[in-house]
């Protein structure tokens, strides 16, 4: 593995759409008991059984710390590969390799800049020197060329490509002060050109998750395929997210794609009931100075929209509510052709994230 000097898109490299044939997922186990509650215990519970639905389609690759490295093991189907991978948190979509290809079957890695969400702003936790070596560690146990995005802090989860040349993006996130602070607009969306290989960005104004993420766009909008998106919706005006979700879906109903396609806009329903920690969820979780307390009646960005395409199918959330079984229908009726399959994941969402958050797609090289 080595570095490249260049960008993705001066070496005709582009990052490929999720919907697009996966070589494999990744996650990273959870154990930090000041985020996850009761010893981070049911979270690797639930981590197992999304872990064991995504090895269904496709195969699957666990980053484990050394202290947990046998119990996780264990735990684990023996299909499911385990490495000793140290991080500070279990989030790899953000702090993890973005990867890209080219058109002859190339495939390699670009490793951003990570800080927890906003740095000594608002980031949620310090310090976060493991998570910001995931990427390169990665890149070399795959054995692909990386490009180092320098001075440029970027996260997987607030960004969604539809292959074609179209990325969508959140100013809220994008532009938040604890990013990119020393780069304005037109600077950020030169950075997401080079190294992501687009040509047009469209920016939705807010994301659903303003204190932790700064409202990452995939709780909010994804491509289903070139041309189309997928977003959560509600006609329920007392939804805490309602006024959000109804401008984003006006706004990507008028926009066109790279190709100048104006965008099919398909909408899935949200929790009928948003998700709020219990008194019991709360004081199971450690408090320690530089990470943010959970509070007993806090809500969650809870949106079924945060679910990961594998080959073949979609690992979607469930939260025991009402709508969950109606949102796998919806999801089916926008993709026939692939297995939907639900995955209760409260605790995950507890820790501040869902299925997308905790995952990270390798594209199989492609060649045209």
């Amino acid at each position: 593995m080595k570095t490249i000097k260049s960008t993705p898109k001066a070496d005709g490299y582009y990052m490929p759409a999720e919907f697009e044939t996966h070589e494999r997922a990744w996650m990273l186990w959870p154990e930090r008991t000041d985020n996850w509650r009761n010893g981070a215990k049911p979270a690797q519970k639930v981590f197992t059984e999304v872990a064991k639905a995504i090895r269904r389609f496709e195969p699957i690759t666990v980053g484990v710390s050394d202290e947990q490295y046998s119990h996780a093991r264990s735990v684990l189907p023996d299909d499911i590969r385990v490495v000793e991978l140290s991080c500070n948190d279990s989030w790899i979509r953000d702090c993890g390799p973005t990867f890209v290809v080219n058109d002859q079957g190339g495939v390699r890695t670009v490793n951003w800049d990570f800080n927890a969400w906003g740095g000594l702003y608002d980031g949620l936790y310090f310090p976060w020197d493991k998570d910001d070596r995931v990427a390169s560690k990665i890149s070399s146990m795959e054995e692909v060329d990386m490009y180092k995005a320098e001075n440029f802090v970027l996260e997987g989860g607030s960004i969604t490509v539809d292959g074609e040349g179209t990325l969508v993006v959140t100013e809220q996130c994008l532009l938040s002060p604890g990013r990119n602070p020393h780069l304005n607009k037109e600077q950020i969306e030169e950075n997401l050109k080079q190294y992501l290989g687009v040509e047009k960005i469209i920016w939705l104004k807010d994301g659903m998750d303003p204190d932790e993420t700064n409202g990452h766009v995939d709780d909010v909008c994804c491509f289903a395929r070139p041309g189309e998106v997928v977003v959560p919706y509600t006609e329920d005006q007392s939804d805490p997210w309602y006024e959000i979700l109804k401008a984003n879906k006006e706004q990507l109903e008028q926009e066109t794609d790279a190709k100048g396609r104006k965008l099919k806009v398909h909408t899935i329903s949200m929790p009928k009931v948003p998700v709020y920690f219990t008194e019991e969820e709360a004081a199971g979780i450690d408090i320690v100075d530089g990470t943010i307390p959970r509070i007993a009646g806090e809500m969650t960005a809870a949106s079924y929209l945060n679910y990961l395409y594998v080959n073949g199918g979609i690992i979607v959330p469930q939260f025991g509510d009402e709508n969950d079984a109606k949102v796998l229908e919806e999801l089916r009726a926008i993709h026939p052709d692939r297995e939907v399959v639900g995955v209760l994941t409260r605790e995950i969402i507890l820790g501040g994230g869902n299925v997308h958050c905790i995952t990270q797609q390798q594209p199989k090289g492609r060649v045209k």
